[in-house]
């Protein structure tokens, strides 16, 4: 079952997901898709592992700034078949989609690889997201609620985002928004054009 997390920054999205992933597993598989462009961004990445490791929960940290659906490929063979043997499996987290797209885009971006590469990149992950059988929880970031941004790439990013968001929403089982650390479930609540 795959549940989506979305929310804007600082908005408590990621610790909503952890505790979600903490109440439906008895360890996790956390796949960090940020890379440390600078120090600031270590610094971080630092603080979230620390935070992880202090929780009680047992994690697994992989780094896949790029792979994310190759990991969930892998993790569901390896997984499927502990839980043959009696294992339960673990909750995976998938922080996030939208730095995912980021390194994405730049590595487009950096080696000319063609529009076409992004729509591969993202039709591999959603299929991988879609077919994941154990529990997944997946974290984006909610960022066309501001202004239209200046230059050309994060006008690409904003509206990439926006449109990955929208379809990893729609094969996920249930869609969380997060705002001022409230989580508010949103596919219960979506309107249904039958509704009329």
């Amino acid at each position: 079952m795959a549940v989506l997390v979305t929310g804007g920054a600082r908005s408590g999205k990621s610790s909503f997901a952890e505790q979600y992933a903490m109440r439906v597993a008895g360890r996790g598989i956390y796949i960090a898709t940020c890379q440390p462009y600078d120090h600031e961004m270590q610094e971080r990445i630092t603080i979230h592992q620390s935070d992880r490791k202090d929780s009680g929960f047992r994690w697994e940290t992989l780094e896949e700034p790029f792979d994310a659906a190759e990991q969930l490929i892998r993790l569901e063979k390896e997984i499927t078949r502990d839980v043959g043997k009696g294992d339960k499996p673990p909750a995976v987290l998938l922080d996030c989609l939208t730095l995912w797209l980021t390194n994405w885009l730049l590595r487009i971006e950096q080696e000319a690889l063609g529009a076409s590469r992004l729509e591969q990149e993202i039709s591999k992950l959603l299929e991988g997201i879609q077919s994941y059988p154990h529990p997944l929880v997946i974290v984006t970031n909610e960022v066309g609620d501001g202004i239209v941004p200046a230059y050309p790439l994060g006008r690409v990013f904003r509206d990439e985002a926006g449109r990955l968001n929208q379809r990893a929403a729609a094969i996920c089982d249930r869609v969380f928004l997060v705002t001022a650390g409230i989580p508010v479930e949103l596919k219960s609540h979506a309107f249904r054009w039958e509704q009329l």
